[in-house]
């Protein structure tokens, strides 16, 4: 082994830009956070071949001294901080002192930069490290760094790299954050000639709108929390809008794009509720909080934080963004301050294969659900109430003010969808979908107030159970009996089940019990009651909720929509399918062609 010995400047600086600098999107970073630091109001981006060829950031900034120029490209020489104090409290993008050094030693860079009290620009240029001595130029107020033939003294690195569209696509991406967390600037950005994109300074929602497009605006809802020094606010993608991969998650922490495992685990405890199976949200948020609560110094892509109370901000973040999706989009669609809801044409509800497929024989809806008295709709529709117990019968016309956000039955379709009309045109609701919602939150909300009733059977309900299962119920029973089961073993092979909870009472108990039981064996029966509460509970809703083909009265459905409305969450069921949509008047007539 040789002998130890410092390494030269050169590969130092190489060995720091392995760290910093992985592909031409992490010079742009850099580069654009230096310009939003410098209080730069107009960023323009130029980038050709994808960023290898070049990156040119131009900035209306502050400037750089002229005597400063030759430090801006040494390693641990920066103006954001001075000392340990301001690393506990950073408020800055950049902090470190080596991007603009590793950046250098890896490409043949020029800077130029111009100070609004000087009488000229300045501009400074470095090949492989190696950094000339300052030269008056001609430059506007701020500052412009161009970055040439990145990696051009690294070709194994170069190799790693992808094809023109992908590393431009990297660029892209990060432009966007930028854009997006800095709502205040004006961007540009052009690739190999192309102007691609140009957003003016304006607000935070706009600037949201532009860059994610009108689609997720529409389907979206605001999200404004604030709490003791902490603040939450932004867009959530309603769980209809859902993507297939995490494209469009934008999480920022000060104004800087994050990806941290405790924020993911508090979004996604969030929609668990809501989201359809392997399905991921889509959301643009931002949180703020005081720069001394969080240390941005992890990482050095700066894309990873940690929390003093990593736990208060976790259930800070949850419960604002639970409260938001909990909002029935009924509800939120009577104020007419929020956008149009998207069109019933993007999503169509998929009941093939879903648990609510079967019959359920009883006359009326299950006690879960929640009865209008005769005297609401006589208050609505005076001496016309008695024409809407009974299908087939008009609405009677009324003002929009009289009518609920999801209007009144229509009518049955096929025994799936119920078919109302409400001020602003046609509703349609999964009844199967829309009440397992209803029973879930229910069920929830009795276990949370740990008065979940019972009803004892007047026939006890007794089925063959193997010894499986037979175990099973002997090992749990305390657990069973939070759930509102009385299940005992009758014999070697036969279980009776003498109680259920009442909101259950007209389901299928034999299969109802068979379900909890195999739940209760896949998990860890201790952490029944908390960690997998919600699943066993979101089967016991699913039993508990009207079937296909079952066939309602028109003051049965108005009971269903009303509940709706006074539900959380009820946009979804529990697999996190659309339970209703709207068709606006306006789309009916152009289906219908009418006015033309």
């Amino acid at each position: 082994m040789s002998a130890i010995k410092l390494l030269p400047d050169g590969l130092i600086n190489q060995i720091a830009a392995g760290e910093v600098i992985e592909r031409p999107a992490s010079v742009l970073k850099e580069l654009l956070e230096n310009a939003i630091d410098a209080g730069a109001t107009d960023i323009a981006v130029t980038i050709a071949q994808g960023g290898l060829k070049q990156i040119r950031v131009s900035d209306n900034g502050m400037g750089i001294p002229s005597d400063e120029l030759s430090l801006a490209l040494m390693r641990h020489a920066t103006s954001k901080i001075s000392n340990q104090v301001d690393l506990q409290k950073i408020t800055s993008l950049g902090f470190r002192g080596e991007g603009l050094a590793s950046i250098a030693s890896v490409s043949y860079l020029q800077l130029v930069s111009q100070r609004s009290d000087a009488q000229h620009a300045w501009q400074i240029q470095a090949e492989g490290g190696q950094i000339s001595q300052p030269e008056p130029a001609s430059h506007p107020v701020g500052t412009t760094l161009e970055i040439r033939d990145l990696f051009f003294n690294l070709p194994a690195r170069r190799k790693f790299l992808k094809t023109e569209a992908t590393e431009f696509a990297h660029c892209e991406e990060v432009f966007r954050r930028m854009a997006l967390s800095h709502a205040g600037i004006a961007f540009t950005l052009r690739h190999n000639g192309k102007l691609r994109s140009h957003w003016q300074a304006m607000a935070c929602e706009r600037r949201v709108r532009e860059v994610l497009g009108e689609e997720f605006a529409q389907a979206a809802t605001w999200v404004g929390e604030r709490s003791a020094g902490i603040g939450l606010q932004g867009m959530l993608a309603l769980p209809a809008y859902s993507r297939a991969t995490r494209d469009m998650q934008y999480f920022f922490v000060n104004g800087r794009f994050v990806r941290d495992k405790l924020i993911t685990h508090a979004l996604r405890e969030a929609y668990r509720d809501v989201l359809h199976l392997d399905r991921h949200p889509a959301f643009v948020l931002y949180l703020d909080v005081e720069p001394e609560s969080v240390d941005v110094n992890v990482h050095p892509t700066k894309i990873e934080v940690r929390f003093r109370d990593g736990r208060a901000v976790h259930q800070f973040i949850y419960h604002g963004v639970s409260k938001a999706l909990a909002s029935p989009r009924s509800a939120i669609k009577a104020q007419p301050t929020v956008s149009p809801e998207p069109s019933s044409a993007v999503i169509r509800p998929d009941h093939q294969g879903h648990a609510g497929a079967g019959y359920l024989r009883q006359s009326n809806l299950p006690s879960n659900a929640l009865a209008q008295p005769a005297t609401f709709y006589q208050v609505l529709f005076g001496d016309e109430a008695h024409r809407q117990t009974e299908p087939g019968q008009p609405m009677p016309r009324e003002s929009s003010a009289n009518i609920p956000p999801l209007g009144f039955a229509l009518g049955q379709l096929h025994g799936i969808y119920i078919l109302a009309q409400n001020a602003q045109g046609l509703i349609i609701v999964d009844m199967h979908a829309a009440h397992e919602r209803i029973v879930y939150e229910t069920l929830k909300s009795k276990m949370d107030q740990q008065a979940l009733p019972t009803q004892r059977l007047l026939i006890p309900v007794t089925f063959h159970a193997d010894s499986l299962d037979i175990a099973t119920v002997e090992e749990n029973q305390a657990a069973l009996q939070k759930l509102g089961l009385e299940l005992t073993v009758l014999s070697a092979t036969t279980l009776v089940v003498r109680a259920v909870p009442a909101i259950l009472q007209h389901a299928d108990i034999e299969k109802l019990v068979r379900d909890i039981l195999n739940e209760i064996r896949e998990g860890n029966p201790d952490q029944l009651l908390t960690a997998r509460r919600n699943e066993l509970l979101a089967t016991m809703a699913c039993h508990g909720a009207v079937r296909a083909n079952r066939v309602m009265t028109i003051t049965e459905m108005n009971e269903l929509l009303r509940k709706m409305e006074a539900t959380e969450r009820s946009d979804q069921c529990n697999h996190g399918r659309p339970t209703w949509f709207e068709i606006s008047l306006a789309e009916l007539d152009k289906m219908f062609m009418r006015g033309k």
